[in-house]
């Protein structure tokens, strides 16, 4: 009976995925030991970029705080009503409109703040505080 083999074959009907999974724990294990390694800045600062001078970024506006107190929203000088009524419009035009900040040291931290919650109290939830980043003693400035 030359058949009578073929009736004995069993059908393999599993696939075994045990070193797959090893694998794939294993590649985990080194990402996750890795990760600890990647350096990130702690402050980030979103610069704007314009095809010239005078345009401003859709959805980012700029608000500068002079060492005089003068109020200024992209370039331009400007009351705390009127501070006011610009971010409401910036925020109508676009919801995810950012803010980057910039007052001089020397302005006391109060005002800087009133400032902050006036851009946040019109809708901006996301803002930067523009800083100068330390340089190296002896180093040119750059």
């Amino acid at each position: 009976m030359a058949g009578g083999a073929q009736d004995n074959e069993e059908e393999i009907t599993g696939i075994n995925v045990t070193p797959l999974v090893d694998v794939v724990l294993v590649l985990l294990i080194i990402f996750m030991v890795t990760a600890n390694f990647i350096v990130r800045e702690t402050v980030e600062v979103d610069l704007p970029r314009a095809a010239n001078g005078g345009e401003t970024v859709q959805g980012l506006v700029n608000v500068v705080l002079d060492k005089e107190g003068k109020l200024y929203f992209d370039g331009v000088e400007v009351t705390e009503a009127d501070l006011s009524r610009r971010v409401v419009e910036a925020v109508s035009k676009d919801k995810d409109t950012r803010a980057i900040i910039s007052a001089d040291q020397t302005i006391a931290y109060g005002r800087v703040m009133r400032l902050i919650d006036v851009v946040k109290g019109q809708g901006i939830a996301k803002f930067a505080l523009n800083i100068e980043k330390d340089v190296a003693p002896g180093s040119p400035r750059g």
